[in-house]
């Protein structure tokens, strides 16, 4: 498990090209911690040891997370170790300019970069039952029943919804149900990206449009929805407001079994203060083998086997990418922000 663990956490190593601040043998110096920095940076920038901060961690109860430390904590940097200043006595170490200890931070103006993942396109998302599109895709030339690329077709969309020639619009499937894996809940229609187009030509009530781009085979009665250019995003790492707690409940491929790199949606939402960035653990319980059991265990430690990243959300379900995986994640897997 521990190795496991370690494994997970290699991933957030955000290289810094920094000069480290050499702390004095005698008081230490002290860092003021700024947003973007990570316990695995300041540990391989102060000390050249990026393996350390594990021991920074388990010794420091008010680190919760080892992936977010926040701005204004303050760190005692000595040669050979480094230790979080409590709460108590921040006020404290405030620096008296005649004090022999060094502040790193007057000394050190650059600010490690955040932790960012990079997205390409878009990858779908789960639609409640209210959800309506912006048009659709009512026709093609010539009659065709599949479309692609530079493909024209008709749309819906005319003079009365305020359109004009060269607005652009993503092309959508309705895809299949997604119910949820442990209480069969109706959790809405996954809703599949197929493309792009933009209108040529308007009448009052519809529209011509051409095919400007195509992921997927396009039919007929394909969703259309007002585009936004998403092809390449940075989402930065944002610590969660709250304990979030939820399931795995569908992929973007549909498969059942998941790896880092894929799509999947989760049944936390915005309602359940989930925001883009947020970062969730992939966890599962271990079985007590109740042969050894002699009544002084309830449980076992949980095993940690990937992450995820939510780079889109909704109302009450969010869409995310598969960061890391350790072991095979499934439908119906658990997702917490804190892990026990």
């Amino acid at each position: 498990m521990k190795i496991k663990f370690l494994l997970l956490l290699a991933f957030l190593a955000t290289p810094y090209i920094l000069h480290a601040a050499e702390a004095g043998q005698g008081e230490p110096a002290i860092y003021v911690i700024k947003q973007g920095d990570t316990l695995w940076g300041l540990s391989e920038r102060f000390i050249k040891d990026p393996n350390y901060w594990p021991n920074m961690w388990s010794k420091n109860s008010q680190v919760t997370n080892p992936h977010f430390i926040y701005p204004g904590q303050k760190l005692r940097i000595f040669p050979d170790r480094m230790e979080f200043v409590p709460k108590e006595q921040t006020a404290s170490v405030a620096p008296q300019k005649n004090s022999s200890a060094t502040t790193v931070t007057e000394t050190l103006q650059e600010v490690a970069a955040e932790k960012t993942y990079t997205i390409y396109g878009t990858g779908g998302f789960l639609a409640g039952k209210d959800f309506e599109p912006y048009g659709l895709i009512i026709g093609a030339q010539h009659d065709r029943i599949i479309m692609g690329f530079d493909d024209i077709v008709y749309t819906d969309i005319g003079e009365d919804h305020n359109a004009v020639s060269g607005d652009k619009f993503s092309i959508f499937r309705k895809d299949v149900p997604v119910k949820h894996p442990l209480n069969n809940e109706d959790m809405g229609n996954k809703i599949i990206p197929l493309g792009t187009l933009q209108i040529t030509d308007v009448e009052r009530k519809s529209s011509r449009a051409i095919i400007t781009k195509s992921y997927r085979e396009i039919s007929p009665g394909a969703y259309l929805i007002p585009y936004k250019d998403n092809n390449r995003r940075e989402i930065s790492l944002k610590s969660t407001a709250m304990d979030l707690k939820g399931y795995i409940i569908e992929s973007y491929n549909g498969g059942n079994l998941i790896a880092a790199g894929d799509i999947i949606y989760v049944d936390l939402g915005a309602s359940h203060g989930a925001e883009v960035g947020n970062m969730l653990y992939v966890v599962r319980d271990v079985a007590i083998d109740q042969r050894y059991l002699k009544g002084r265990v309830d449980r076992l430690p949980q095993e940690l086997v990937g992450a995820v990243v939510i780079v889109e959300t909704g109302n009450k379900t969010s869409t995310a990418l598969v960061v890391k995986s350790i072991d095979p994640i499934y439908k119906g897997d658990r997702i917490v922000s804190q892990t026990r």
